[in-house]
């Protein structure tokens, strides 16, 4: 797909504005990453060319003198919170980002649990991170966080929580997903680390909201979409507006909290560095975006998909319907509407005229290629034949996996496997498809053209299997499925 963003760009300037912020504090400097420092996927759709990595690749360059702190709500581990993106909880990527961040070289020291009140599963999953001898840290819920500044800068308030040990000058504090507590956490380090003489500054590592882009700019409502379960919303920093007499866009949580930011720089230093949450930011995205009109494409189909996963979390009986009424506020925000995806039109018009459930994608140069379902073939099996067939200029009436290979897949899913869909999945036609591309030009062509669906977006009129969906997650393809269950 076309891109709208200058990776390099954003990597050269966004590393010298944190050298700067990291001098401006001296030795000691906590800086908060909102966000994901590495698959970053929702950065990288709604701003094409964006890497997932960005991030990593970019304070690598500080790892000698950096050390990373991971973050985990225990009211996160208590409800087994799924990461969408990768579908897996909360505690297990903790362990993945930990391994990932130590094989990228970086220290990773310890773990925080914070809003922490005695939850048994908070304490099996410390018991779990000792065995694994990695260090952890309770930190516990205050009552009346974040306005009761004087109870939260206090021994019975910040002073309760444990201290974290830290040793090297850059202490990068990340979290699987946001809510977290990695603000909060940062907060307690500084009100900790002043109880032990020690000077300590802080900074908010935040690519979202994008501060220097319009409050309903398409990015900023995508990013509001993406935290709808949190019910976060993007508003105008007041405090900048008073400061600066400028306009600046920033998110409630940072809102709230600054007022307890600004009492603990007064009391330790005598006077607070940042007159407004945006002041407090590190972000650069907004420099460096190369064609906004991209950015603002993919931004609104964020917002749709935002809004279909959603509607299939309601299906299955695990979302909630006013995550699903905020995103459909934003959808009128944006002037958007579902058909705004042209490949979920063209699903559901082949769906229509089929009367079987149906996909369409839509590929880089705006084609869109649809697909339906077959007594041999998934809708989804189907749609990437097709697709890849059109992009190597294969006939559509070709047929690249044989009848006779199909069928005895179809004979051990149903009868050895017990399986009740005889129809083969996205994974089993992939599978076939490179068994048959040794001998089948045709199928090594097609086989080829895989990586050139990166960036499309595919509708689907049912809600796939979780394989279907793993399978174009990993083809980095952005799916959409109406909240039908196959029955």
């Amino acid at each position: 797909m076309k891109n709208g963003f200058d990776n390099s760009k954003y990597i050269r300037i966004q590393s010298e504005h944190i050298n700067e912020r990291i001098a401006q504090f001296g030795n000691k400097l906590y800086l908060e990453l909102g966000g994901k420092l590495f698959d970053d996927f929702h950065a990288s759709r709604v701003l094409p060319g964006f890497q997932p990595d960005s991030k990593l690749r970019m304070l690598q360059q500080l790892s000698d003198r950096a050390e990373i702190v991971i973050v985990i709500s225990a009211l996160d581990i208590e409800k087994n919170k799924i990461r969408q993106d990768l579908g897996i909880t909360y505690d297990m990527d903790v362990l993945r980002l930990r391994n990932e961040f130590v094989g990228a070289g970086f220290l990773v020291n310890s773990v925080v649990i914070t809003h922490y009140c005695g939850q048994n599963s908070a304490i099996a999953y410390r018991d779990k991170l000792d065995r694994l001898g990695i260090k952890s840290y309770f930190h516990y819920t205050i009552d009346g966080y974040p306005n009761n500044v004087a109870l939260i800068d206090s021994e019975e308030g910040f002073g309760r929580n444990d201290y974290v040990e830290t040793t090297r000058p850059l202490v990068i504090v990340t979290a699987p997903g946001p809510g977290s507590g990695k603000m909060a956490v940062c907060l307690s380090q500084l009100y900790q680390e002043h109880q032990r003489g020690i000077k300590a500054g802080y900074a908010k590592f935040e690519t979202f909201p994008v501060w220097n882009l319009p409050l309903k700019h398409p990015v900023n409502i995508a990013y509001e979409a993406a935290t709808a379960d949190l019910n976060d919303v993007n508003m105008i920093d007041p405090f900048h507006l008073e400061a600066y007499n400028k306009i600046a866009v920033n998110y409630n949580r940072d809102i709230e909290i600054f007022p307890v930011l600004n009492a603990l720089f007064e009391g330790i230093y005598g006077e607070n560095p940042y007159k407004s949450p945006t002041d407090m930011g590190v972000n650069m995205v907004g420099f460096c975006m190369s064609n906004e009109d991209v950015c603002c494409d993919a931004a609104r189909d964020e917002i749709i998909r935002r809004y279909y996963t959603a509607l299939n979390k309601m299906a299955e009986g695990a979302g909630n319907e006013a995550e699903v009424n905020k995103i459909a506020l934003l959808l009128k925000q944006a002037k958007i509407s579902t058909e705004y995806r042209k490949c979920t039109v063209a699903a559901k018009v082949r769906q229509e005229l089929s009367e079987v459930p149906s996909s369409a994608i839509e590929l880089s140069d705006g084609t869109i290629i649809s697909a339906e379902t077959s007594d041999l073939l998934g809708p989804s099996a189907a749609l990437l034949l097709n697709a890849t067939k059109h992009l190597a200029g294969i006939d559509h009436s070709t047929k690249l996996i044989p009848q006779s290979m199909i069928e005895p897949i179809q004979h051990m899913k149903v009868d050895y496997l017990r399986g009740r869909n005889p129809r083969l999945h996205t994974d089993e036609v992939l599978v076939a498809l490179a068994m048959l591309s040794t001998q089948d030009p045709n199928c090594r062509l097609a086989l080829e053209k895989l990586p050139e669906l990166r960036g499309c977006q595919v509708h689907s009129t049912v809600m796939l299997s979780e394989v279907d969906r793993k399978i174009f997650n990993k083809l980095g393809i952005g799916l959409t499925c109406d909240p039908v269950v196959k029955a």
